[in-house]
């Protein structure tokens, strides 16, 4: 870098960082195209605004010691002193550890606290539980939950939502991209791990002048960049899987679909193709049919699925679209389509699910380790998928099925959370208080006074990534980044391998934890480590650590070449067959369809979700990931500052839909679904379809004390709102994504926003 200050790195983009008289300035890296405006979120976190300056104790767990109790959440919280605290909370570990087990401590750290390689909250954590015998962790994402559990299913690998078909080869070869759930340049701009070049609006740009044709569908114009011209099909959120099938069945009808690609490299087509045909229900997917449930003329679904056939086609569904209840369909058929299609495997054709997700996807990387911390064996190995954890909380011992495995849910008594922010990412927010509520004991490590840390028992004053020392590094970008401490650490802040390792000591295994090494220690020998190990192995002639601080960054090799998702499978099937039952793509899946599930079939279906409109709820909700800052991180920054309206989150509905309710740009409304309520502000927008809101994630729950007015959260977190429930048995995944609501004026003074204040 050759920018001045201190070189740092963020999940939205690498930056230098300098401090003055009015406080911190970050400035992008210099290489970087198109940097992130959530960079100017950065400066809050040097601040006192929000964060937590000494370890905390909530009085009723101090005083009455564990146990499930209706205060938390409500109660007063103490600051005490960190040795005292690190006492009593390894007092309680033992207690549980000798009455019941590591089974009944829940080590739930989730991603995204930092782009470092040390200090990466989830791994700090997992390497504690482990020296202390393991703990029940979470399984998959809440992003791409569906994915992960469906795609080894049906192509043998979850290639397709990780490192797909790259970009340049759709920048350079596709004719037509279908993109499913659009391609939003605000998810683009984050990248787990760190991003130091912003370069998927480019590709889109540059194939858009090289002749390619883009279509949107979506019930959000803007998921698209106007500046492509993309066709947009407003289609009815949560049902593109009838799309698709009604796309299935024109190629079929027709006598257009690939038929020898077909009997070549997939399994179970009969199956599929005869459900088209009305096998399964006595209902012929045809596009009439498909335009009723849909919202999408008839004529324009033919259109699409001839248009598909007429050059190279990249059909793109974006996680979101697959984040809903019966979510496995819609990606499924996807990929059904792409191969009726026959371009999987042809550069700039086939199917990719999570194109500008984030920023990660599509892009190319290298084939070598990058320095990881080391978090031993597992000795436990039990797991319980991330978006039930409420399950697992409120039904201790209950059994339930997922991929095929009838499983119990363990009695967690200790829930142990570093990193992310589960009042954020979860759904039915209300459910998540009763659900944290019936542990025994809460500890939470955090910076911030989030609702997770007001939900917990024991607050650790947690250090942002301004202060500490780090590597950042990311398996799709080119380069390592030397994170220097921008600042010292804010009152008594410690990082979690600090508080780790005091916590480790007092249970008897603080040598094994830390190695005899510092934070600061281990930062270095990790990096040494890599130098000498796998950067070697690979021909990477990386500097010493010493040089590699001095120069802020190196440079990083990636892989030569056009990645092209299945190539070798599509050139010869039998010698590189997939990791299916087949070896081929299963558009039929025998193990799936084995499994007996009337919510996820042997393929693709139409499965019409339980929640619909109605007079009560009239509205569809569309919750999807904001712009203004990556999930909840510094929601009190700048940038997301500037994006509420009437000091709340934004809520986004066409004006039709705001005059029959009497509503106008810019007023407090209240949106209102079957389990809660909250404030927003609203935006009257011809850019989303009529009879949907649109509402983003991530503001910060603030609970209205006393539910005053019947409102839940006054400041606007939409996840009040959304229904806790899995995508099916197959995956049981996050279905975050849509609601039914109502929304009506606010009648009176708005409660003040309270979140960001000091408990």
């Amino acid at each position: 870098m050759s920018s001045s200050g201190i070189p740092h790195s963020s999940h939205w983009g690498a930056f230098h960082a300098t401090s003055d008289g009015e406080g911190l300035r970050v400035t992008p890296h210099p290489d970087d195209p198109a940097p992130s405006s959530l960079l100017h979120n950065v400066p809050v976190a040097a601040t006192p605004t929000a964060r937590v300056l000494r370890p905390h104790v909530r009085r009723g767990w101090w005083e009455d010691g564990p146990g499930p109790d209706e205060r938390r959440g409500r109660d007063e919280f103490l600051a005490v002193g960190w040795d005292e605290l690190l006492d009593r909370v390894a007092a309680d570990y033992t207690r549980v550890l000798a009455e019941h087990g590591p089974r009944a401590v829940y080590a739930g750290s989730y991603g995204w606290a930092s782009a470092g390689r040390f200090h990466h909250s989830q791994s700090q954590l997992h390497r504690f539980s482990n020296v202390l015998g393991g703990a029940v962790r979470s399984t998959w994402t809440y992003s791409h939950g569906v994915g992960e559990v469906l795609m080894p299913r049906i192509v043998g690998s979850q290639e397709p939502l990780i490192s797909p078909t790259a970009w340049s080869s759709v920048e350079a070869h596709s004719d037509l991209v279908i993109a499913f759930g659009g391609l939003p340049a605000k998810n683009s701009e984050v990248a787990s791990g760190g991003i130091s070049r912003h370069e998927v609006a480019g590709r889109l740009r540059s194939a858009k002048a090289r002749g390619a044709e883009f279509v949107l569908v979506s019930p959000l114009r803007d998921d698209l960049a106007t500046e492509l011209d993309a066709d947009w099909l407003d289609v009815v959120p949560g049902t593109d899987t009838a799309l698709l099938l009604a796309m299935c069945h024109v190629l079929l009808t027709d006598g257009t679909c690939d038929a020898d690609f077909l009997a070549t490299h997939t399994a179970g087509s009969p199956e599929f193709l005869h459900s088209l045909r009305g096998g399964d229900d006595g209902i012929e997917k045809t596009p009439e049919w498909a335009a009723e449930i849909c919202g999408i003329p008839a004529g324009r679904i033919r259109d699409l699925a001839r248009r598909a056939v007429r050059g190279r086609t990249m059909v793109m569904v974006s996680w979101s679209v697959a984040r809903a209840r019966f979510g496995e369909q819609p990606l499924w058929a996807a990929v059904a389509f792409a191969a009726m299609i026959g371009q999987i495997g042809l550069p700039g054709g086939g199917f990719g699910h999570g194109y500008a997700s984030t920023g990660g996807v599509g892009k190319r990387a290298g084939s070598y380790p990058l320095p990881t911390f080391p978090q031993f064996a597992d000795p436990l190995r039990v797991r319980i998928p991330v978006a039930r954890i409420s399950d697992a909380l409120l039904h201790p011992g209950e059994p339930y099925e997922v991929d095929g495995r009838h499983e119990d849910y363990p009695h967690l008594r200790i829930v142990h959370w570093a990193g992310g922010n589960p009042f954020h990412h979860h759904q039915d927010l209300q459910r998540l208080q009763r659900a944290f509520r019936a542990a025994e004991t809460v500890i939470v490590h955090d910076p911030f006074w989030t609702s997770t840390a007001r939900h917990a028992d024991v607050v650790f004053a947690a250090t942002t990534t301004l202060e500490r020392d780090d590597i950042g590094a990311a398996r799709y970008d080119d380069r390592l980044i030397a994170m220097g401490r921008v600042h010292a650490p804010l009152g008594e802040a410690r990082d979690d391998h600090a508080v780790l390792a005091d916590l480790a000591r007092r249970l008897g295994v603080g040598d094994r934890f830390t190695e005899g090494r510092t934070a600061q220690e281990w930062v270095e020998h990790l990096y040494e480590e890599w130098r000498s190990g796998p950067a070697a192995r690979a021909g990477i002639l990386a500097p010493t650590y010493a040089e590699f601080v001095a120069a802020g960054e190196f440079a990083l090799p990636v892989e030569p070449g056009e990645k092209v998702m299945f190539a070798s499978f599509r050139a010869d099937p039998e010698t590189f067959p997939l990791r299916t039952p087949s070896g081929r793509i299963e558009l039929h899946s025998s193990t799936i369809a084995g499994f007996g599930y009337d919510d996820c079939p042997g393929h693709p279906v139409w499965l019409a979700p339980e929640e619909e409109p109605d007079g009560e709820f009239p509205l569809r909700l569309v919750a999807n990931n904001p712009a203004t800052r990556l999930h909840s991180q510094l929601d009190h920054g700048a940038t997301s500052q500037a994006g509420k309206v009437a000091g709340r989150e934004p809520v986004r509905m066409h004006a039709r839909d705001a005059a029959a309710r009497g509503l106008h740009d810019g007023q407090v409304v209240v949106l209102r679904s079957r389990r809660g309520s909250c404030l927003g502000g609203l935006v009257v927008s011809d850019a989303v379809r009529e009879g949907v809101v649109q509402m983003s994630t991530g503001s910060w729950f603030d609970p209205v004390a006393g539910a005053a007015a019947g409102v839940t959260c006054g400041y606007g977190n939409v996840n009040v709102l959304t229904r806790d429930v899995g995508s099916s048995r197959l995956a049981q995944a996050c279905t975050g994504q849509h609601a039914t609501v109502q929304v009506s004026a606010f009648d009176g003074v708005p409660p003040r926003v309270t979140i960001f204040d000091q408990p």
